[in-house]
């Protein structure tokens, strides 16, 4: 199993300046910046509403590869500021871009960098790419993401289909009922979702920390992907894409063949033995894929 025991690692805070109001977005680098010989990976974490801390073995890439890696936590999520009184229209794509854009700037990395987006965080990795054409993004991973909430919530319902009827009850109840609406992520994720027995605890740590009862409900409770689809847009992604999912992922192969379609430069690995996060399940093939295609030519 790869570790980061043996690498550089530090963590702060970027401030970070919206609509005249300046927040704090925690990071966590691994490697060296200084002394890179390669572009770095920034990891966009699942959610909307989750954080960093499943994706920390992913640091690794920078003994294995040399490819620093920064991780960081959205707005209003894990030690990143928390804004609950912010009313729901207040948390956008246009925030969450602006914020990547402002970390990219922070650590002076926009002339040549890598994305990695997980889930919601290939929806950000995809918009960027699209709505920005950065000059310097020379690699996007999207890993077990979707181009439409449609096909996303189409997949849902399709796999919710064998589930018993409380655990249909605790996904329409949603944020309203957080412990409901935990058990019944619990459940679907050991099928779909983690397929490691035990879960590893910083799965359970990333998801408790928005449907937790001590979490944070107000990102993963705002209607930021109501109706969103990049599907008639993904023509425009320019750079080298890594398409990955897992076979009994949420994202099943319908909802990633739009990016396979439709994205000019593009690859795509379905891992066999993972669902929804093969960085945990089958993390060093994962490691090594991502490894491997972040070397090649943009």
């Amino acid at each position: 199993m790869a570790d980061t025991q043996d690498i550089p690692v530090t963590d702060g805070t970027i401030p970070f300046t919206y609509d005249g109001e300046t927040y704090e977005t925690y990071y966590k680098l691994f490697g060296d910046l200084a002394t890179r010989t390669r572009p770095p990976l920034v990891v966009l974490h699942g959610g909307p509403g989750l954080v960093h801390n499943a994706y920390v073995a992913l640091g690794a890439l920078a003994r294995t590869h040399g490819v620093p890696v920064i991780l960081y936590d959205q707005l209003g999520n894990g030690r990143s500021t928390h804004l609950r009184a912010k009313p729901p229209a207040f948390w956008t794509l246009d925030l969450f871009l602006a914020e990547l854009e402002s970390l990219l700037a922070h650590f002076g990395v926009q002339d040549a960098y890598d994305l990695l987006g997980h889930s919601w965080g290939g929806v950000l990795g995809a918009e960027l790419a699209v709505r920005k054409q950065p000059k310097g993004l020379r690699h996007l991973v999207l890993s077990n993401s979707l181009p439409s909430a449609a096909l996303w919530g189409q997949s849902v319902g399709q796999l919710l289909a064998a589930f018993p009827k409380e655990v249909h009850e605790g996904m329409a109840a949603g944020m309203g009922d957080r412990k409901k609406y935990r058990e019944a992520l619990r459940r679907l994720h050991a099928v779909h979702g983690c397929l490691l027995d035990p879960v590893p605890p910083e799965f359970d740590y990333t998801l408790d920390q928005a449907a937790g009862e001590d979490g944070d409900p107000t990102v993963p409770s705002a209607p930021i992907l109501a109706g969103w689809s990049i599907v008639d847009r993904l023509h425009l992604v320019k750079v080298p894409t890594l398409v990955i999912n897992g076979r009994k992922d949420i994202a099943q192969d319908f909802v990633v063949a739009p990016f396979f379609e439709r994205i000019p430069k593009v690859k795509w690995v379905t891992f066999e033995n993972s669902s929804h996060t093969p960085f945990l399940e089958e993390r060093e093939r994962y490691a090594q894929l991502v490894g491997d295609f972040l070397k090649l030519d943009a």
